[in-house]
């Protein structure tokens, strides 16, 4: 149930809102990072390399990204099951698009960072 959306039909007239949604899930882009390289990579060594994922969360995400078309799952019939996934076509191009914000971020972070410290709410400093 997602609470932030409107029932007002407006999100599935806009062709972008939901790649923008997706875009902006907070786990999206460092599971991208990971599965870009053209590797399979399991779903406990994406869990390794995203460390503060939970499994529901990373379960979530890898299904949300493999319903749009940009993750492919491998289920292999062993036991324990082994789950690959891998990036498709549409996946590498997707994260082509987002690498340029991944490099603006890594450049900048230290800028904003500083901009954060140095922040002062107006309302801290507003007279009672």
């Amino acid at each position: 149930m997602a609470l932030h959306r409107q029932n007002s039909g407006l999100a599935e007239k806009c062709p972008i809102r939901g790649v923008l949604d997706r875009l902006g899930d907070r786990w999206t882009v460092l599971l991208l990072i990971e599965l870009s390289s053209g590797q399979t990579l399991r779903f406990t060594e994406l869990r390794r390399r995203v460390e503060d994922i939970s499994p529901r969360m990373l379960a979530q995400t890898l299904r949300h990204l493999e319903e749009d078309g940009l993750v492919v799952r491998h289920v292999h019939a062993t036991v324990p099951p082994r789950v690959d996934y891998t990036l498709t076509a549409l996946g590498h191009s997707f994260f082509e698009r987002v690498s340029g914000l991944i490099d603006w971020a890594d450049q900048h972070q230290h800028l904003v960072r500083a901009a954060r410290a140095a922040y002062v709410a107006p309302a801290a400093n507003a007279p009672m």
